[in-house]
């Protein structure tokens, strides 16, 4: 059995019904994000993995996605990556209530988006502060989280 048929027996199912977030796990802001869209998410839409983990490397893997750098959330979602401001568009969708309203920003152009996205992205070390670990979720959150 090659290297490659184990990492796929011990990855869960890679085109789910649910998105998937995920986001740098070494970043406060980052981990706060999350942790308001936990809050948000009444239907327990989304599941989680930071992108340094074993699993948010795998589904970059499977979904055949390097990114640049760690400074944005990505969201896999029906078989599609999302980075940047997109993946933000996305998740107000998948958050229902007056949280899809939001997406009216879409009219706002993409790269208009990108720009205060990675704007907020570069300097969110310096205003948010880093953490020297991947955040460990609380047991009432870890069921949402992939391991």
């Amino acid at each position: 059995m090659s290297n490659h048929s184990s990492i796929l027996k011990r990855m869960p199912i890679m085109h789910s019904s649910y998105p998937v977030v995920l986001f740098d796990g070494v970043c406060n802001f980052c981990n706060n994000t999350i942790n308001t869209i936990i809050k948000l998410d009444k239907k327990s839409v989304f599941k989680f993995a930071p992108i340094q983990s074993d699993i948010g490397q795998q589904y970059l893997n499977i979904h055949h996605f390097v990114p640049k750098n760690m400074s944005s959330v990505i969201l896999i979602c029906d078989g599609n990556v999302y980075t940047k401001s997109d993946a933000a568009m996305q998740t107000f969708k998948h958050l229902g209530g007056w949280w899809r309203y939001l997406r009216i920003l879409t009219f706002v152009p993409r790269p208009v988006r990108d720009a205060v996205y990675d704007f907020i992205a570069k300097n969110r070390y310096k205003w948010f502060g880093k953490k020297k670990e991947c955040m460990v979720p609380t047991p009432e959150v870890s069921a949402r989280f992939l391991v």
